[in-house]
């Protein structure tokens, strides 16, 4: 098994198998990569490794690398506040007291940051204390996805793990295989707006699967429906402010993709075809009414108002 769960880095899987083949790993590692980049899957992984029983690390099958694998093994601890912005120093202090009680059944004890950006100055410090003069069974695994708001002293204590993109030939067969009702161009869209790396790609493919009035708005645009637009909108009255907003949102991501794939940008199939119906003023124009529609409804203007300006600007729109 090893790190094969993590597609591409190959340069930072032999490292880190290296290292584990050879009991040289380190206390303190900093895995650094935007949002959907692997780092949740490279810590998982990497928490499994220090835990296995196995001759390849992580061999996937032993009693301990299944238990992490699964998120329940004893010795492998999140330190998180979810229902927090920040991670306070009281969580760290916790862990203080934590860290010195020897593992329950593991080789090590692995905390498992996921929001490391997230810890507050005085946490950050409290937790510098801690890493700077770690029990020897201790292991920290620190993610994020904006290394430089840590702390200079306490980047300088970890060892640097940077997930870097994937290549269209390793990224592309993941995501058919993920996204089979997508053709080739909307997976190539979708890897490039995610910069390579998979979660992103991912979370956009799944970002565009269309709600039913998004699926109207693309017939009334594409078929120049000026009465159906007008029903539309009159529908959209009936939505709560929060299920307007979402919806607009995604009005607007389409209405800039389709944009895009007039420049000769491969999209999808979905924002290729409004881009061929529709002229480029046409399409500025309705990502235009979208845009203030957006920017009145933090103003707390009537939906009744909003669903009709939009309306009329998408049909003056269709006019050009």
């Amino acid at each position: 098994m090893g790190f094969d769960l993590l597609l591409g880095n190959g340069a930072l899987k032999s490292r880190l198998g290296a290292a584990l083949a050879q009991e040289k790993t380190g206390h303190c590692y900093l895995l650094a990569g935007p949002a959907g980049s692997g780092k949740t899957t490279l810590a998982r992984l990497l928490a499994a490794a220090l835990q296995c029983e196995g001759r390849e690390k992580p061999c996937g099958i032993c009693g301990s690398c299944r238990k992490a694998m699964a998120g329940i093994h004893p010795d492998i601890i999140t330190v998180d506040t979810p229902d927090r912005k920040t991670v306070p120093v009281e969580r760290i202090r916790a862990l203080q007291a934590d860290a010195y009680i020897r593992p329950n059944e593991g080789r090590r004890k692995v905390y498992l940051f996921p929001r490391a950006q997230a810890l507050t100055e005085s946490a950050q410090n409290a937790l510098l204390k801690l890493i700077e003069e770690p029990p020897p069974y201790g292991v920290f695994l620190l993610l994020s996805d904006n290394p430089e708001r840590l702390l200079p002293t306490v980047r300088s204590r970890c060892q640097l793990l940077r997930l870097e993109p994937l290549s269209q030939a390793e990224a592309l067969p993941w995501l058919a295989e993920r996204f089979p009702q997508r053709d080739r161009e909307a997976l190539l869209a979708a890897y490039r707006r995610g910069g390579g790396y998979l979660g992103a790609a991912a979370a956009v493919l799944e970002g565009e699967l269309l709600a039913p009035e998004t699926e109207t708005l693309l017939q009334c645009l594409t078929r120049r429906d000026m009465l159906g637009l007008t029903a539309l909108g009159a529908s959209l009255e009936r939505k709560t402010r929060e299920e307007l907003l979402a919806l607009l949102q995604a009005w607007k991501a389409l209405l800039a993709r389709a944009l895009m794939a007039r420049s000769g940008l491969p999209e999808s199939r979905e924002a290729a075809g409004l881009g061929r119906a529709l002229a480029a003023p046409a399409l500025m124009r309705c990502l235009q009414g979208v845009d203030t529609c957006l920017e009145a409804a933090d103003s707390n203007v009537g939906l009744g108002h909003l669903c009709g300006y939009l309306t009329a600007e998408m049909q003056d729109a269709l006019a050009l």
